[in-house]
């Protein structure tokens, strides 16, 4: 009884690890979008994470939500740094998340100003 246990047990552990490795550093895409950058905040209950949105319509009828590891602080300032400016976007996607790492499966890996298609007269990237 004692071996069915522990194996059951080694079974339900290496099951967890793989789970982990899986949805941690297996991406399911990559990619790249731009937007105008409606929302950062640091949001949660028990664990804060660091969520966002752009809108990629004049509307703002398409928003496109994500969220950002604590251990891009780069990532973060630049993000804080660009509120209400256009952006390009370069991200990760998981096949699922975990709740101590963000609300979406989408994570930013890096942030970059850029000049909005709709005003093509006016250049407001600051330099």
């Amino acid at each position: 009884m004692k071996k069915i246990i522990g194996v059951l047990v080694s079974s339900l552990i290496i099951l967890t690890v793989l789970y982990y490795v899986l949805v941690y550093f297996i991406t399911y895409s990559t990619g790249v979008r731009s937007g105008e950058l409606i929302k950062i905040s640091r949001k949660g209950v028990l664990v804060k994470t660091w969520e966002g949105e752009i809108s990629q319509g004049i509307s703002g009828a398409q928003i496109f939500s994500f969220s950002v590891e604590d251990k891009n602080k780069k990532v973060i300032e630049n993000l804080q740094k660009y509120q209400g400016k256009y952006v390009k976007l370069s991200y990760k996607e998981r096949y699922a998340t975990f709740f101590w790492l963000g609300d979406t499966k989408y994570f930013i890996t890096k942030v970059t100003q850029e000049n909005s298609p709709h005003f093509r007269g006016k250049n407001n990237v600051d330099e």
